[in-house]
């Protein structure tokens, strides 16, 4: 489950860069911050279902993977993702990996342990890993935190992507190079979510100071610059759109990374309140659909 360069062919045979399926768009009735996150749809139907889209890769929250594992075994997934061609798997989310209090330590390094070793059973391309909390942290211990995990995940075959967002305690591009060029890991990243990127009010342009071996994850998405009646959490949690419906300039952010020679998949990441009420094929083929119409051009594979 390597990162595929170039191009993928979907169902109707159109050239398109490799799309993956973020897990909370096809996570169907089920929302962040509810009292349990698994998708309802089974995971064999939803690995069919973006497949059969045009997706060639996946992403799987940590309580839908140990839901899925109370009824399947990790060899049985990696046989449905392999032979449905689903290659870039993802896997989300770890927080509280930089912290000293014992208590909140402990669980993040149960779920630490799930998430790298589904990740080497599966061959995930990466882990995405953050923070909810704001809560302040010497740069210091995020840097050897960071370092650590990464060093860990070489262990497992996996690399570590951390996502830039208004509610981590790291919440600038400036602190999140800093992040990982201290950490220095060969394998250790930046997942840049276009959602909040342009929350942050990050110019597309100041994100060619991230080096390429430290882009590991990009994922798109659309909503409406100004906001609305919401907070910025509900926003992020029920108002993302699809890419083409809003207003987010999603192929000048596309463009930028291109030109900056990213090539890995690029994920799908729209929490939506409507969505949440669809059938899965229909989230599965719109969102291919409006995905793949950001791009403008392809380069063929070698």
């Amino acid at each position: 489950m390597s990162t595929v360069a170039g191009i993928s062919s979907d169902h109707r045979g159109a050239a398109t860069v490799p799309l993956l399926a973020s897990y909370w768009t096809f996570a169907g009735n089920v929302r962040p911050r509810a009292p349990h996150q698994w998708s309802p749809w089974d995971f064999g139907d939803r690995v069919e279902a973006v497949a059969r889209a045009g997706f060639t890769g996946l992403g799987l929250w940590h309580a839908d993977l140990e839901h899925i594992l109370e009824s399947r075994s990790l060899r049985e997934m990696r046989r449905i993702l392999d032979d449905h061609g689903i290659r870039d798997l993802e896997l989300e989310f770890l927080g509280d990996w930089f912290v000293r209090d014992a208590a909140r330590k402990r669980d993040s390094d149960v779920r630490r342990r799930l998430l790298l070793g589904a990740a080497e059973a599966l061959g995930a391309r990466h882990v995405k890993v953050g923070d909810f909390t704001q809560e302040p942290c010497p740069m210091a211990q995020m840097v050897d935190a960071f370092a650590t995990l990464c060093e860990e995940a070489a262990e497992h075959g996996t690399r570590i992507a951390f996502e830039l967002m208004p509610f981590a305690n790291i919440d600038t591009l400036d602190a999140a190079l800093e992040l990982v060029q201290g950490a220095a890991a060969p394998n250790g990243g930046l997942a840049l979510d276009l959602w909040h990127v342009v929350k942050l009010g990050i110019p597309y342009d100041a994100l060619r100071r991230i080096p390429l071996r430290h882009l590991v994850s990009v994922e798109l998405n659309d909503g409406l610059t100004g906001g609305g009646p919401w907070t910025l959490r509900d926003e992020t949690i029920d108002q993302r759109r699809l890419c083409g419906d809003g207003d987010f300039d999603v192929r000048g952010f596309v463009r930028v990374l291109q030109q900056m020679g990213y090539d890995g998949p690029w994920g799908i990441e729209v929490l939506s309140q409507e969505l949440r009420t669809w059938p899965l094929d229909r989230v599965a083929s719109r969102a291919f659909d409006t995905t793949s119409a950001q791009f403008e051009t392809s380069t063929p594979a070698p």
